[in-house]
């Protein structure tokens, strides 16, 4: 009995949420038709903002249909309140499982700006992911190992003007540039195998938050997501039967140092080694927090 209920929330979750985002990425796409035809940038800015209108709203329906099928279990510990919408922000958080982006995306609506993620570009083929990238402007980005730069050293001097290049549509309207700063979720397999000196979290790659931040003036603050579930389960099918239903979400802001703005993360290795010294501090007192908050 208790596996035909199951079945029967995964399944209703699934589809409610699907037809939440067909219907809001469909209203989308069709607002943004007349982007081809008029490259005026005001009316890009107007579609912007009228774009990320539309995405608040298909995140707060998500919120609703997780409430409706899983209860109201996210715990949401820190002080939000200070956050303004009409401003630009840059977020990160360690990374559990595929489920993250919407427990994110909920705990953030209509908090701060709509959160735009840097996604692999090898999820591109991806309807949703690919609908994202043209109609919110959240970009795909190439990340390359270290062993690929030293091969060709090239590669750090494109991705940087890629990421130049996709951050700089976050200038059409007040957005959180958001990066899972690890950059794959979280495993005791690839933990053991980097020998990470965190007891929950993988070592941080700032390559790309660095880089972003270079192309934003206008960011100030970081803010800082710590997700903890009382599962250990992580697969999709676990998200839509509600077994992850309970997580907490530790919120945290920092005001970004003057000495690390209007920098090139490309050219400056003093700016490189600053900024990783920042982030490895903020990934300590994160790693103690979670921690603490498990359950």
């Amino acid at each position: 009995m208790q596996i035909l209920k199951s079945f029967f929330i995964g399944l209703t979750t699934f589809f409610l949420i699907i037809f939440v985002l067909v219907i809001g990425f469909g209203t989308l796409t069709i607002i943004n038709i007349p982007r081809i035809i008029i490259p005026l940038r005001s009316f890009k800015i107007f579609l912007s903002k009228v774009s990320n209108v539309i995405g608040d709203i298909t995140v707060y329906w998500v919120k609703l249909t997780m409430i409706l099928m899983h209860g109201n279990n996210i715990e949401l510990i820190g002080d939000d309140k200070e956050f303004k919408m009409d401003e630009w922000y840059m977020a990160m958080s360690n990374h559990q499982s595929w489920a993250d982006i919407f427990v994110l995306l909920v705990s953030a609506n209509y908090k701060i700006p709509l959160l735009k993620f840097f996604m692999k570009k090898e999820l591109w083929w991806i309807p949703f992911v690919f609908l994202a990238n043209k109609t919110l402007n959240m970009p795909f980005v190439n990340r390359h190992s270290k062993e690929e730069v030293k091969k060709n050293p090239s590669l750090r001097t494109k991705d940087y003007e890629n990421t130049i290049k996709s951050c700089k549509r976050f200038l059409r309207s007040p957005s959180t540039i958001f990066s899972y700063a690890e950059g794959t979720r979280f495993t005791r397999d690839k933990h053991e195998k980097q020998n990470s000196p965190y007891k929950n979290l993988l070592k941080p790659k700032v390559g790309g938050m660095a880089t972003a931040l270079s192309a934003m003036p206008k960011v100030n603050t970081l803010i800082d997501y710590s997700l903890i579930y009382k599962t250990n389960k992580r697969s999709a099918w676990d998200f839509l039967t509600g077994e992850m239903r309970h997580v907490k979400v530790c919120v945290k802001k920092y005001d970004i140092p003057e000495s690390l703005k209007n920098k090139n993360y490309s050219t400056d290795e003093q700016y490189r080694e600053d900024f990783k010294v920042w982030i490895e501090s903020i990934w300590a007192e994160k790693d103690e927090d979670i921690e603490n908050l498990k359950f």
